[in-house]
């Protein structure tokens, strides 16, 4: 089990300026979060390889660019569309290799999305199918203000593809939407590889572990005890520090309680 940092943590600074900001305060775990199109560019990725390597970071995860756009180009009614984003998805999973990342991220559609809970599914599949060429799989974010948001919905997800789906869970996600992070936890835990960290309080759903209320020994306990093998990234807002130091300050934390 790895606790890491997600280069989104320190947005708006640029990815390749965030990735060596991480590997510079000693941490080997991150998840690195597209920022533009231009950043799938080979040059830029072997920019990012060299990062990478110089520090030994590992990267688990890569979070494309396009997060915002997937509900237009994936879960539309235009099929063209999608047929685009198959290839883009097939990009993302060459870089995901090339940075020796397993995971692609998805956010997915929006509530209320055209599709049933079955066509979501298949074309879930369909790119999961095609990053899986690369060894790349992608997992299902639950995310506030998305389908996946909803729990009906993740349980569906479940329902119908059993063991294929795999999910990213985001604890200030699971806040938004009102629920208990731990309940989900249990009930997901078969499908669940990859986690997003943070804290939360009564002030925000989206503040640095230890400024909150969320239980992390706790929540490591239960890791360690299931014998979890993926990673913990610490995601949060530029909103969630007054300096990057804090971020390191935090995960120095949670290595030491881990």
């Amino acid at each position: 089990m790895n606790i890491g940092v997600s280069t989104a943590s320190l947005y708006p600074k640029a990815t390749e300026e965030a990735l060596e900001i991480i590997g510079k305060n000693g941490v080997k775990t991150t998840e690195i979060f597209f920022n533009a199109e231009s950043e799938l560019k080979p040059s830029f990725v072997d920019m990012l390889l060299d990062i990478k390597e110089y520090y030994g970071i590992n990267v688990v995860s890569i979070h494309p660019t396009m997060s915002l756009a997937e509900p237009f180009m994936i879960f539309s009614e235009y099929d063209r569309r999608f047929n685009e984003s198959i290839y883009k998805f097939a990009r993302y999973s060459e870089i995901a290799a090339t940075l020796g990342a397993k995971y692609i991220i998805l956010h997915g559609d929006r509530p209320h999305g055209k599709l049933s809970d079955q066509e979501y599914c298949d074309r879930f599949m369909i790119l999961n199918h095609e990053t899986k060429k690369n060894g790349v799989t992608i997992l299902q974010e639950n995310v506030a203000n998305f389908r996946s948001g909803d729990a009906e919905f993740l349980r569906s997800m479940r329902d119908i593809l059993g063991n294929d789906v795999e999910f990213c869970f985001d604890i200030k996600q699971a806040i938004r939407r009102d629920y208990n992070p731990t309940e989900l936890i249990d009930e997901f835990w078969d499908n669940i590889r990859h986690f997003h960290i943070s804290d939360h309080s009564l002030a925000s759903d989206c503040q640095l572990p230890f400024n909150g209320n969320f239980d992390f020994k706790g929540f490591f306990n239960t890791l360690k005890a299931r014998d979890f093998k993926g990673s913990s990234i610490i995601e949060v807002y530029n909103n969630a520090y007054k300096t990057p130091g804090e971020i390191f300050d935090c995960h120095r934390k949670l290595n030491s309680i881990l």
